[in-house]
């Protein structure tokens, strides 16, 4: 199967408001739907606030550790959620998050839209500058855009913009020029897009780091290594980065021409890069460290017992493994079927990644609310059920024609370097051999080749997770539609792809939500995937640090931080 770009869809990884329509700063089509916030066992005071009393430190620094490396810092190319930390702190959108999650004025400080939602406008704040001072204007949205819908710039949001767009899959497509791509500044305060299609959630769509804007002489002088230097990162966010020393830190100062600088307490935020979790927590709890990114699954009850600075907070996400479904055997239903009726998720999630979670038998999440009800609430299981159930994954693997597992062939099972998720695999290959009677092997590499491998179809199965760019099913659907250039999965379904094409356009929110299940119901009635849970994420955080917040998508935002007197 080749890969295509021209579809009208999209895809994501996580906001909070659902289907943003007209009305300057963002009034929405339906009642906003938020994840819970995010919950804290940090000597009995929340993250985000700032208890009584306290007084701010004299130096306003920290050290946060990330656990994982990214493929890539530049917005308008990644979609590695390993990215964000630096994404969503250096650079700000047309619009952002706050603390509860929901989208607010970010460098646009209104929008609107017509009636049937195909254009809209929105107005900058005034005097906006980038991070070396010069200004910021429409112009750098409407370079930003064009750039993603250049093929060299190999754009992994590509979709995102050329699916929604006018023209922009025909500018992709070197059809047509760049004044007739449906991305124009009106003047240097007033961007407006042009869509192809009504797009009821697009003030959501625009909050995802594929429209940031980057600044054009920086990356002209520099080319793609443009994001290799501290002097060329050029951003417009709360930050800007001041030391890269590859693979052991990036420090991030107080960026002084941010539009909202004033409000802006900590001057110095340094990212250390620790990969293994367990040396992490042992900073952590050595005072080495404020922050740590990935938590240790196995340390994760004592630490919650301990109230010792464990955050958890919910995510719009699942985590699943990919089946290469145009390969043998795996493009047969059946043998899928067998696959996941041999897993026993509560002993995954309880026994080997010790996690506060909840089975998964769909891709798609719950966390999306039509009328005080998730669109999740009474869906079916599928066959499935929370352990594993091997008489009936032998019936339907040997109704597929490998009865006992004869003739089956052994499972390339991959993942990519982490500890959480190598236990995974390996209880994953366990199941399957001793549930099933086949044989299974595991591999692993890093995040940056094994992802290459799995988007250029040269895995069997893999694990994935997905956390939703912005909270609308829109964010998931696409993983699985035809030809879509973020169905890694190689599914196609025809039916499956007509009711995503309706739901893409449709306004009517109850009429959404049906659709929306029958989606769903078709792909996972098909075991597209092999679904394990729906999760929490969790973080480390010294409780003398206060106002940082992690949105449904997993981001962590550093713009609020203080860091009060011990």
């Amino acid at each position: 199967m080749k890969k295509k770009v021209s579809l009208l869809l999209a895809l994501g990884l996580v906001g909070t408001t659902v289907l943003s329509g007209c009305g300057g700063g963002g009034s929405k089509a339906t009642e906003p739907q938020t994840i819970a916030e995010a919950t804290t066992e940090a000597a009995g005071s929340e993250a985000s606030t700032e208890g009584a009393g306290d007084t701010l430190a004299d130096k306003q620094e920290m050290t946060f550790v990330l656990n994982n490396e990214p493929d890539s810092i530049d917005p308008t190319v990644t979609s590695n959620s390993f990215a964000t930390p630096f994404l969503a702190n250096c650079f700000e959108g047309l619009v952002t998050y706050d603390e509860s999650g929901e989208v607010v004025p970010g460098n646009a400080e209104s929008w609107e839209s017509n009636d049937d939602l195909t254009v809209f406008t929105f107005h900058l704040r005034d005097g906006l500058k980038w991070s070396d001072g010069s200004a910021l204007t429409a112009e750098d949205y409407v370079y930003s855009a064009l750039r993603v819908l250049t093929p060299s710039t190999t754009a992994q949001y590509l979709n995102m913009i050329s699916d929604y767009v006018v023209n922009g899959q025909e500018y992709y497509d070197g059809k047509v020029g760049a004044e007739e791509v449906g991305v124009k500044a009106l003047d240097e305060n007033t961007l407006e897009y042009t869509l192809k299609a009504p797009c009821p959630y697009f003030v959501d769509l625009v909050s995802m780091q594929v429209y940031f804007p980057v600044q054009k002489a920086a990356v002209e002088a520099n080319g793609d290594k443009w994001t290799q230097s501290a002097d060329s990162y050029i951003s417009n966010g709360p930050f800007k980065v001041t030391q890269i020393n590859m693979g052991e830190s990036y420090v991030l100062e107080k960026n002084e021409n941010y539009w909202n600088a004033e409000n802006v307490t900590l001057e110095k935020l340094t990212y250390r890069y620790i990969l293994d979790t367990s040396t992490a927590l042992t900073a952590f709890e050595n005072g080495e460290v404020d922050g740590v990114r990935m938590v240790p699954s196995g340390d994760i009850a004592r630490l919650k017992a301990e109230k010792s600075g464990l955050n958890t907070a919910p995510i719009y996400g699942t985590v699943y493994y990919n089946f290469n479904c145009e390969k043998e055997p795996y493009n047969n239903p059946l043998v899928r079927k067998a696959l996941n009726l041999a897993i026993d998720r509560d002993a995954l999630i309880n026994n080997v990644a010790q996690l506060d979670a909840v089975p998964a038998y769909s891709f798609y999440a719950p966390g999306y609310v039509v009328d005080g009800k998730d669109l999740t609430d009474g869906r079916s299981d599928f066959g499935l059920s929370s352990t594993a159930n091997p008489e009936e994954a032998k019936k339907a693997l040997a109704e597929a024609g490998y009865p006992d597992g004869e003739g089956f062939p052994t499972v390339q099972l991959s993942f990519y370097s982490d500890d959480n998720v190598k236990k995974i695999a390996e209880a994953i290959k366990e199941m399957w051999e001793q549930n099933l009677g086949i044989k299974v092997e595991v591999s692993s590499a890093d995040w940056a080749v094994f992802y290459s491998d799995v988007q250029a179809g040269n895995y069997e199965v893999a694990a994935m997770g997905w956390g939703a760019d912005y909270i609308n099913p829109m964010s998931f659907l696409p993983l699985l539609y035809t030809d879509d250039i973020t169905n890694n999965a190689n599914y196609s379904n025809a039916d499956y792809d007509a009711a995503v094409d309706q739901i893409k356009v449709e306004k009517d929110p109850a009429k959404f939500a049906e659709l929306v299940k029958k989606a769903d119901e078709i792909a996972s009635s098909e075991y597209a995937v092999l679904p394990l849970y729906y999760k929490a994420e969790n973080f480390l955080l010294k409780d003398y640090v206060k106002g940082v917040y992690m949105t449904s998508s997993s981001n962590l935002y550093f713009k609020d931080a203080k860091v009060m007197a011990k």
